[in-house]
Parts: structure tokens; C-alpha cells; sequence
């Protein structure tokens, strides 16, 4: 059984930085890629920025491109997401997954369903 645990959501200002990280445990020999998603209030939970394990390709949405930046420690089986230069649209329950089937590859690194385990969320505020 997979499990993903994030950690690093909080409140910062407009303008500011943060962290986030996903730690993966379980059975993650054979993950192919691992992505963050987010849901702001009413909204529907939304592709953030992905990453594939092996090669470390990174794929972004627009919204976030060049703002944010993911990358990986396959040594920890760690995840993490920097977020700089934060808006208060960016506000959102943030959420990490893996794709442990390669689905990602064959449909898109932005597809929810490509994704076999999903971690609890963290909350992120950003204040205007």
C-alpha cells in the first residue's frame, strides 16, 4: 500500500514562497511519475506541475510556469514544489499523486485518472 504524505501548506502574503514536499512510502519501486494538483474553493481540483521519475521531465500548467518549480529526491522518494512569487488566486488545497502504472506517458501528465495514489492535501493561503 502506497502512501503519500504532504507537508509545508500555510498562510503567506502575496509575493512570498513556499515549499511544499510529498513523502511517498509503500510501494514505490516502481513509480513513473509523481504531480501536484490543487483545488481553490469551488473549484474543481486542477493539474499543477508533474514530474516523470526516471528521466525527471517536468511538465507545468501555464498558470504556474515559471513561478514554480518541482522536483524529486528518488533517494527519499520525496516530491517537493517550490512556489515563488505566490498570488492569491493560487490559494487552494494542494494535493500530491503517483502514477505507479505509466498511465501518465500514455495519456497526460495533467489527467487525474492517470494517477493511482493520491495523498490528504495541504492547505495553502496566500493573502492579498
Amino acid at each position: 500500500q502506497v502512501q503519500l504524505v504532504e507537508s509545508g501548506g500555510g498562510l503567506v502574503q502575496a509575493g512570498g514562497s513556499l515549499r511544499l514536499s510529498c513523502a511517498a512510502s509503500g510501494l514505490t519501486g516502481s513509480c513513473d511519475a509523481m504531480g501536484w494538483f490543487r483545488q481553490g474553493p469551488g473549484k474543481e481540483r486542477e493539474f499543477v506541475a508533474a514530474i516523470a521519475w526516471s528521466g525527471g521531465t517536468t511538465y507545468y500548467a501555464d498558470s504556474v510556469k515559471g513561478r514554480f518549480a518541482i522536483s524529486r529526491d528518488k533517494a527519499k522518494n520525496t516530491v517537493y514544489l517550490q512556489m515563488n512569487s505566490l498570488k492569491p488566486e493560487d490559494t487552494a488545497v494542494y494535493f500530491c499523486a503517483e502514477d505507479l502504472s505509466g498511465a501518465t506517458a500514455f495519456i497526460s501528465y495533467k489527467y487525474e485518472g492517470a494517477y493511482d495514489y493520491w495523498g490528504q492535501g495541504t492547505q495553502v493561503t496566500v493573502s492579498s
